[in-house]
């Protein structure tokens, strides 16, 4: 951890509400004018779109476990050196893996394609982490060591696979059938490298539906946030104004001493309350150290 370059990292798999996330933290950084320097997940694949399929297809005839999950599929020690070089001198290197083509065309690319490596722009105030391993650890990697502020998002399992199932067949021309053999795929890793970092998060921002997603492989359509619930936990309760939280966030109520529930259609807005003084409190400091 550094005092003074810090680290934030938001990780969670595909589908657990990356949009909401992304506009609360422009907004926190609008609001208190801070300068961060944005860092992608999908940067560290190992591989890129039509090169995955190459490995994958090899993976399955060898028998073995290959996905954008595990540690075949990415450099975890690359996120790793990033984070210590940023957290001792505030510099590093990135680069941006490319989704779509509009996402291509100021860079000449195709989607699935990986820019060139860049330096970091100087004067960030911190580094701001979104994707699948923001906390990992692996063997001799420990990516969590260096994370100021760990936040983890994710849906419990099934919402999460009727998100994926729906994204990939809609948006992605992908049939259900080869959506379920991606899930299937991946679950070692997932196990192993995904969910294993929602405890070593300081926060955890878990949607939970309150309608019947029993059997999430038939399901006709996304549960909307008006049925769904946010369980916001706290790794360490100690410091938190809980009385002012629930006076804040309408119909929202205490499951466990450490655990604050939040109507699903509100978990932007308590994101914000939750992480700007802790956000404010990180760049505070750091700021008077430089």
């Amino acid at each position: 951890m550094s005092k003074k370059h810090p680290i934030i990292a938001v990780t969670g798999s595909s589908g657990a509400g990356t949009t909401t996330v992304k506009n609360a933290f422009e907004h926190i950084f609008y609001r208190e004018k801070i300068k961060p320097v944005v860092v992608e997940g999908d940067s560290f694949h190992r591989f890129d779109r039509k090169q995955m399929k190459e490995e994958i297809a090899k993976a399955q005839k060898q028998g073995k476990i290959l996905s954008h999950f595990g540690p075949e599929g990415n450099d975890f020690a690359k996120i790793e050196d990033l984070f210590k070089t940023y957290g001792e001198s505030g510099t590093g290197k990135r680069r941006y893996y490319i989704h779509s083509a509009e996402e291509g065309e100021p860079w000449g690319q195709d989607p699935g394609t990986f820019t060139a490596w860049q330096d970091l722009e100087q004067g960030s105030d911190l580094l701001f982490y979104e994707g699948l391993h923001g906390g990992v650890v692996h063997g001799n990697v420990n990516v969590a060591q260096y994370v100021d502020l760990l936040i983890g998002v994710v849906p419990i399992v099934n919402l999460e696979w009727i998100q994926k199932i729906h994204r990939d067949t809609s948006q992605r021309g992908y049939s259900p059938e080869a959506v379920t053999d991606t899930i299937l795929r991946r679950m070692y890793d997932y196990v192993h490298y995904i969910t294993p970092q929602f405890s070593r998060s300081h926060i955890n921002f878990q949607r939970v539906p309150t309608v019947d997603t029993s059997n999430p492989f038939i399901a006709r359509d996304i549960p909307t946030p008006d049925e769904s619930f946010i369980v916001i936990r706290y790794r360490d309760p100690k410091k938190v104004d809980f009385p002012y939280l629930l006076n804040m966030i309408k119909d929202s109520f205490m499951s466990r001493p450490n655990n604050l529930v939040v109507p699903g259609a509100k978990m932007g807005f308590a994101m914000e309350i939750i992480l700007s003084p802790l956000i404010e409190e990180l760049t505070d400091e750091s700021r008077k150290i430089r």
